[in-house]
């Protein structure tokens, strides 16, 4: 089922991108170092057939994608994968810290919601997911600029590491090697643990702005679940075999209802993943989601298509990955 939603997705998008010029569909096969486009283009027409049939074009472009082609970027003018692969370690390194924030914060937060319904702690938690949910993230990621960057002083102002460390890592006399090109992990596999707290200094603002924003649906969800399998009558019977209220609780309650968090959770790591285009913008990080931005900004035809699958990849793996939780959260569901 899986594949036939990646299958469909290509021929969508495939499809969209008929509707331009021959010339901008031609820099989806072009591939190599290259120093003449327009000749490139040329070639590409005639090579891959792309005045042939529909059907043709598609099957054509589909064996570029599988083998790892996916074309030239004019926005980064260099290969599409060259460009994401460059640009995603900087998002990979906020999803890092905010994915586990996010969720540990949003079921911990939903749990104690429930448990002090219409308590202090569950009109706090009820406040916070609503202004989370209510305000922008460009507006979150400013407010926090302004006050702890600006007023404050604490963190920098935007960017994924100091100049001096950029400078240092691009020397080659300090053989710096990049062994998984995500900065963050690298400073330690040098020996540069400096460079590791320089990059996660960095990234406080950002991860601070995507936590605010994520966890408040989240909280919401837990919320609500927690609620509705406290009222299952397998809880009543729990709590009159005598279990204490915290094995009742956190045992049985909480375990059931974290179903539809997995879910939701699975889908937010996966949108995190694809890149955070107003949050990298306004904190000037350099990820895959600003590449995207610069990418729609010039028409980018090549990397908007591979984004769009790449997108569709990354949410398939996340149902997947979460299909297989289920088992592990409702034992039940291994006998269906």
């Amino acid at each position: 089922m899986l594949v036939f939603v990646l299958i469909g997705v290509t021929v969508l998008v495939f499809v969209v991108t008929m509707l331009f010029p021959i010339d901008t569909r031609a820099l989806l096969y072009v591939h190599g170092n290259i120093r003449d486009v327009p000749k490139a283009i040329a070639d590409a027409i005639v090579k891959y057939n792309l005045k042939a049939p529909f059907y043709v074009q598609y099957w054509g472009w589909l064996s570029q994608l599988l083998h790892g082609n996916l074309g030239w970027s004019i926005t980064s003018n260099q290969m599409v994968t060259t460009s994401i692969a460059t640009k995603w370690p900087y998002t990979f390194e906020i999803v890092l810290f905010a994915a586990p924030l996010i969720i540990f914060i949003g079921i911990y937060l939903g749990v104690q919601s429930a448990i002090h319904r219409n308590g202090p702690i569950d009109q706090a938690s009820r406040l916070l997911s609503i202004v989370g949910w209510s305000l922008p993230s460009f507006f979150v990621g400013l407010l926090l600029l302004a006050v702890f960057a600006g007023v404050l002083h604490w963190f920098p102002y935007g960017g994924s590491m100091t100049m001096s460390w950029t400078t240092f890592m691009g020397n080659p006399k300090n053989h710096f090697v990049h062994y998984t090109d995500v900065d963050l992990i690298d400073g330690l596999l040098n020996g540069r643990p400096a460079l590791t707290l320089d990059v996660i200094w960095h990234c406080v603002l950002p991860v601070a702005t995507v936590v605010t924003i994520d966890v408040a649906l989240l909280i919401r969800v837990m919320r609500s679940s927690m609620l509705e399998t406290m009222s299952k009558p397998y809880i009543t019977t729990a709590r009159a075999k005598g279990l204490s209220n915290k094995v009742v609780i956190y045992k049985h309650a909480r375990r059931n209802a974290l179903i539809p968090v997995a879910t939701l959770s699975g889908m937010l790591v996966a949108g995190l993943l694809t890149g955070l285009i107003i949050t990298e913008t306004v904190f000037g990080f350099g990820g895959l989601g600003q590449q995207v931005v610069r990418a729609i900004e010039n028409l980018d035809i090549p990397f908007i298509m591979a984004y769009t699958v790449l997108t569709a990849l990354l949410f398939v793996i996340a149902n997947l990955i979460v299909d297989i939780m289920y088992a592990y959260i409702d034992p039940r569901i291994r006998l269906d």
